[in-house]
């Protein structure tokens, strides 16, 4: 990582956790979004949030993070740096994630990568001939991840992608999720996501058990009741296990930056991958601080505008240097290099 593109923390920041919290509480303008709902192939639906921009414009897909959507703050963050560059933007919710309760029992996981790919092919559909770019943040990173070491199509798709804050160790992840100060953002998901469960209870009587659920006061615990059961999965051990990106990494074939600070919360540092772990067009990016989805920079009070400078500083490299693999991805780079401000 040259200079230019390191992370440095602001000396009135310390540490991951108030890095974390802070990023996510400062100042967060509402983005000019225009939402589309799309019904899904098993009759479901999925509401996306689009960021309009002038055709033949690079379009950036945004995959959240677990019980996020258009309005968190690196969603916010990345609309204002996708404006200033004259990009496009488009944010996927996640099944039941967008405001409105979704149609079926199954609402959303980390190893979603049908979901991925589906979302994508579509966008991928639309933008042509402009470039497609994808950025998962936390749960949609590891999501987002899965779906690129497992498609092999995947490099006809996308011309580069990126994951910030990817819990790609699920276990490593879930249990520190489960311990210490990290409670109080466990508690923060159990609440919107035990409401959704009383939810799908309602119109599902009997989906799964709503005292067990009421209960549950860590991510394992949760996932065991609910989340595992309604997406296929024995239990927490086998969702995480099998939901996790880590494994796969090395079959990646897209320009991937995978950035996380090591000092995030959310997945201790031992668990980052290694560089014999990922493939040869992965790049690591673990700068020591940044806490969580949030690289706070500049003078007090801050701001959350580096993360995605660097995602789409990223994706300009990417597809300057990314030679012609696909008449996909042709398409895409020469966009790419005519639409990107040198």
């Amino acid at each position: 990582m040259s200079p230019s593109h390191a992370y440095r923390a602001p000396w009135w920041l310390p540490g991951g956790h108030l890095q974390t919290l802070y990023g996510a509480l400062i100042g967060r303008p509402r983005a000019a979004w225009k939402r589309e709902r799309w019904d899904t192939p098993d009759g479901d639906f999925i509401d996306v949030d689009r960021l309009p921009g002038p055709d033949g414009a690079p379009l950036v897909a945004l995959f959240h993070g677990l019980e996020g959507g258009s309005g968190s703050h690196y969603a916010v963050a990345l609309a204002r740096e996708l404006a200033r560059r004259g990009w496009r933007g488009a944010v996927a919710h996640f099944r039941g994630c967008s405001g409105d309760p979704n149609r079926l029992p199954r609402a959303y996981h980390s190893g979603d990568a049908d979901e991925i790919g589906w979302i994508l092919r579509r966008l991928r559909a639309g933008a042509h001939p402009a470039p497609l770019f994808a950025v998962g943040v936390s749960l949609g990173g590891n999501a987002l991840l899965k779906w690129l070491g497992g498609d092999r199509e995947a490099k006809n798709v996308l011309a580069a992608a990126a994951a910030v804050s990817a819990p790609v160790d699920l276990m490593a992840a879930g249990d520190a999720l489960g311990r210490g100060f990290n409670l109080v953002y466990t508690r923060a998901f159990l609440r919107t996501m035990k409401k959704k469960g009383e939810q799908k209870l309602e119109r599902f009587p009997g989906l799964f058990d709503r005292q067990a659920m009421r209960r549950a006061r860590t991510l394992r615990e949760f996932d065991d009741i609910v989340t595992a059961p309604l997406h296929g999965f024995r239990d927490t051990d086998d969702y995480w296990t099998r939901a996790s990106a880590k494994p796969i990494l090395r079959r990646i074939e897209v320009p991937t930056l995978l950035l996380n600070a090591r000092n995030d919360p959310f997945l201790p540092a031992a668990a980052l991958p290694r560089p014999e772990e990922v493939s040869a067009l992965v790049r690591r990016e673990f700068p020591e601080e940044g806490g969580h989805a949030a690289f706070v920079s500049g003078p007090f009070p801050g701001n959350v505008d580096w993360l995605p400078r660097r995602v789409t500083g990223f994706f300009h490299e990417a597809a300057a240097r990314c030679e012609a693999g696909s008449p996909a991805r042709a398409d895409g780079i020469m966009a790419a290099r005519n639409a990107l401000p040198q």
